[in-house]
């Protein structure tokens, strides 16, 4: 249905949401790892409205990074909803088509639900059409007031209800669908003259509905796609509602799940069947999981691409992408720029940086790998490291095929160790290592006779 929408989107996110009190604006907090505004730009784009205009005011600095794939106007003074679409109305010169107005701090908001209220304006051939919804607790909410035909004919703000209009169930969800010429050509006829001294968007249905012009209504199917969020704890309800639909949807696809409530999945993310998710794991911005993979416990995957039949347990991972049969953890770091080759291993207390280990290669624990290319069927020895900073440059290793790295081996980088090679443990090496060589770097041991009794004695002694 989306292909088929000739409408633009217009999203108002200049609010400064005071009551998150937050340095942050409100609609650049983040839900499942996605700011707000973004799911309402990627709901718009995916009901089909490739042209979005988004509105910013209130830290705007921060807020417009997220936004290069739209259009921006600016809102520099705080003057009402109305008073925001007036700030982009230049942009929709000469424009005849339909605008949908959305609001940047509802990130529920479905694609599905925008297609169908484009399809319900249209299908009328209204000038506006609101998305309307009825809240257990009508509190807060602009009602819908409608004339004795049941035609809409204006929304009332809370502050300016009547008693008799506060007991309307029926109330605004801040969604609308306008023609763009009768929007913008009524613009001039807003007022400030209610409670808030604003210009309230919300009157524009009264104005075009005592012009003649049909003023129309949808249903929302869900109340929930129209929670705004004002405060930490709404970000964190919609979190959770966000969170359950996500959920739900992939155990549907194949996904196993022990608990769903103790799964985070960003949008973005994609995960093919016969995955497992445990408890306390987190994929967020692009990741991607393929088939047959367990990830978890206690693992947070960024921006990751994981390959079928991996086994991640308490990881952390950004920017990392592994082949097939993968294992990693218990807590393993693996930071941008890793690359774990086919049945790969790297175990406990391990940290990787910009390194590629090779296909059946091993680093099982207490290690630090960066900057580094092994190669297949290498053993990284407990607790060696590649030191690859001089303090200025970083600096590559290169570890050939089958090579052995004893323990607590420091390879000084720039070094390259050829295929078949093996350090002694302890070992500090700093010159390159031909292939099949053995590698030795130690002092001497020293044995003091007698040593233990006479430091103590004197220790005592003090």
């Amino acid at each position: 249905m989306g292909a088929h929408v000739k409408a633009k989107a217009l999203i108002l996110a200049a609010g400064a949401g005071t009551r998150m009190k937050s340095n942050k604006p409100k609609v650049a907090h983040e839900m499942l790892g996605k700011p707000l505004v973004r799911w309402v730009v990627d709901a718009a784009r995916q009901a089909g409205c490739d042209d979005v205009h988004v509105v910013i005011g209130h830290g705007r600095e921060q807020v417009e990074p997220l936004l290069n794939d739209c259009v921006i106007s600016y809102q520099l003074e705080m003057l009402g909803t109305g008073h925001t679409i007036m700030c982009a109305a230049d942009k929709f010169e000469g424009y005849d088509g339909d605008i949908v107005v959305l609001c940047g701090d509802s990130p529920l908001i479905t694609a599905n639900t925008i297609e169908h209220l484009i399809a319900a304006h249209e299908a009328t051939g209204a000038a506006a059409t609101v998305l309307t919804m009825q809240p257990e607790n009508p509190f807060g909410y602009g009602r819908i007031v409608r004339d004795e035909s049941g035609n809409v004919c204006g929304i009332v703000e809370e502050k300016d209800c009547t008693e008799e209009q506060r007991t309307i169930g029926e109330c605004n969800s801040g969604v609308f669908c306008f023609s763009a010429p009768a929007l913008l050509s009524h613009l001039d006829k807003l007022d400030r003259n209610n409670a808030q001294g604003e210009y309230y968007l919300t009157d524009m249905l009264a104005l075009l509905a005592a012009d003649g012009l049909t003023v129309s209504s949808m249903v929302v199917a869900n109340n929930d796609e129209c929670l705004g969020v004002n405060s930490r704890s709404q970000l964190a309800a919609a979190s959770k509602i966000a969170q359950r639909r996500i959920n739900d949807g992939l155990m549907a696809a194949g996904v196993t799940m022990l608990d769903p409530d103790l799964v985070w999945v960003g949008p973005d993310c994609v995960v093919e069947n016969d995955v497992e998710l445990l408890p306390m794991t987190m994929l967020w911005g692009t990741t991607r999981v393929s088939s047959g993979c367990t990830i978890g416990p206690n693992t947070r995957l960024t921006d990751c691409a994981i390959g079928p039949d991996n086994a991640l347990e308490e990881v952390v991972a950004i920017e990392t992408t592994t082949e097939s049969g993968v294992t990693a953890g218990p807590r393993a770091y693996l930071r941008p720029g890793t690359y774990l080759c086919e049945g790969a291993h790297v175990g406990t207390h391990v940290e990787i940086k910009k390194s590629t280990v090779g296909p059946d290669s091993k680093v099982p624990h207490l290690s630090y790998i960066g900057d580094a290319t092994i190669g297949t069927d290498v053993n990284i020895g407990a607790g060696s490291i590649t030191c690859n900073y001089d303090g200025v440059n970083k600096h590559q290793t290169v570890i050939g095929d089958f090579t052995f790295v004893g323990s607590n081996t420091m390879l000084v980088a720039p070094v390259k160790l050829g295929s078949n090679v093996v350090t002694g443990a302890a070992s500090c090496i700093t010159k390159d290592v031909p292939d099949g060589a053995l590698a030795v770097e130690r002092n001497e041991q020293r044995i003091v006779e007698d040593w233990t009794a006479r430091h103590f004695a004197s220790k005592r002694k003090a």
